[in-house]
C-alpha cells in the first residue's frame, strides 16, 4: 500500500476500483497486499476531513494515514458480516482521535475564545459543517464550547453522524456499541447543544433530516 505523505486523494483513482466492493478488496488484499491501495484511494479524503474537523489539518494528514496503516495491519480481522468497511475505518480513526483528547479539547477551547466576526470560517473547524445553518455571529464560539463540554462518547457519536455522515447502525459498528445506545448518545448531545445555543439544532444538515435508523 502506498500512502504519499502530505497528499489528500479526493475520490477513487480509476474506474477499475468500481468493479469490486470494499469487502472484496479487503479479502483479496490478504493474498495480494497491493490491492489494499484501492481502499486508501476510495476513503482517505473522507477520513482526512473527519480527523481534520476534530484535530485540525496539522494532525489530520498523519493521523488519517495512520488509520489506513492500522487498517492494513488488521485487515485479516475485518468481518463483512459485522458491517461495511467505511464505518470500520471511521472506528479506527475515532480510536486514534481518542489518543489526542487533550489536543481536541485545546482546539475547541481556542475556537470558543475566538471572536466569530474576526475571521472567515475555518473549513476544517469541527463546527464548520454541523453549524453551517447557524447564522448568529456569536454561535460558532458557543458551539465549540458546547462541543468541548460533551462527554467523549456523546461527542464521538454526534460527529460520526454529523461530520462523517454515518447512520446509527454504522456508528454502532464504528464504536462497538448497539444502535440504540448511539441514538441515546446522539439525543443527549443534541439536547445539550440546543441548550447551549438557545434552541438551535446545528447538527441537522437539512430541515427534513430523517432518523438514520429509519
Amino acid at each position: 500500500m502506498t500512502a504519499p505523505s502530505g497528499t489528500v486523494r479526493a475520490g477513487r483513482t480509476d474506474a477499475a476500483d468500481d468493479t469490486e466492493d470494499d469487502a472484496a478488496v479487503i479479502s483479496g488484499s490478504l493474498a495480494d497486499p497491493d490491492r489494499f491501495a484501492a481502499i486508501y484511494d476510495r476513503h482517505f479524503a473522507d477520513i482526512y476531513r473527519y480527523v481534520a474537523a476534530r484535530l485540525g489539518r496539522d494532525t489530520a494528514d498523519d493521523l488519517a494515514a495512520e488509520t489506513f496503516v492500522t487498517a492494513f495491519r488488521k485487515r485479516d480481522g475485518f468481518d463483512p458480516a459485522r458491517g461495511g468497511v467505511r464505518p470500520w475505518l471511521f472506528g479506527i480513526a475515532t480510536n486514534l482521535v481518542a489518543l489526542h483528547r487533550r489536543a481536541e479539547r485545546r482546539r475547541y477551547d481556542a475556537l470558543a475564545r475566538a471572536h466569530a466576526a474576526s475571521s472567515l470560517p475555518d473549513e476544517d473547524a469541527p463546527d464548520e459543517r454541523i453549524a453551517a445553518r447557524v447564522t448568529a455571529e456569536g454561535a460558532r464560539p458557543r458551539l465549540a464550547d458546547a462541543l468541548a463540554a460533551l462527554p467523549e462518547g456523546d461527542r464521538d457519536a454526534l460527529l460520526l453522524v454529523s461530520v462523517a455522515g454515518l447512520g446509527y447502525d454504522e456508528v454502532g459498528q464504528a464504536l462497538g456499541i448497539p444502535a440504540g445506545t448511539v441514538g441515546s448518545r446522539l439525543s443527549r448531545a443534541r439536547r445539550k447543544l440546543r441548550e447551549a445555543l438557545g434552541g438551535d439544532d446545528p447538527t441537522r444538515l437539512t430541515d427534513t433530516e430523517e432518523d438514520p435508523r429509519g
